[in-house]
């Protein structure tokens, strides 16, 4: 066995993203973007695709954060707030 299935932490797969919803108790909602080649065109294109994620953390909109994969804790939550990486604009101003 690798390293990898002994550690069931390292399996999880880990997003960063923007808070765009945090009017929920301890539920926030996060865009994560992602680029995509166009098949026929080449052309790139961003893709967003939006989680539900289980909030602890205390993260507000337009913050960045990351989530990582977890159980399901309800019908759509299957993500989890990891970290906040950065404070939003609009976190700050209503924080300060």
């Amino acid at each position: 066995m690798s390293e990898n299935e002994t550690n069931p932490e390292r399996r999880r797969n880990r997003q960063v993203g923007v808070v765009v919803k945090a009017k929920m108790q301890k539920t926030v909602v996060v865009a994560v973007e992602r680029l995509v080649r166009h098949a026929v065109y080449r052309k790139t294109i961003r893709r967003t695709s939006t989680f539900l994620a289980h909030d602890e953390k205390g993260a507000q909109a337009g913050d960045k954060v990351r989530i990582i994969e977890t159980r399901p804790l309800s019908k759509q939550k299957r993500w989890r707030v990891e970290e906040i990486l950065e404070r939003g604009s609009a976190a700050a101003e209503a924080q300060g």
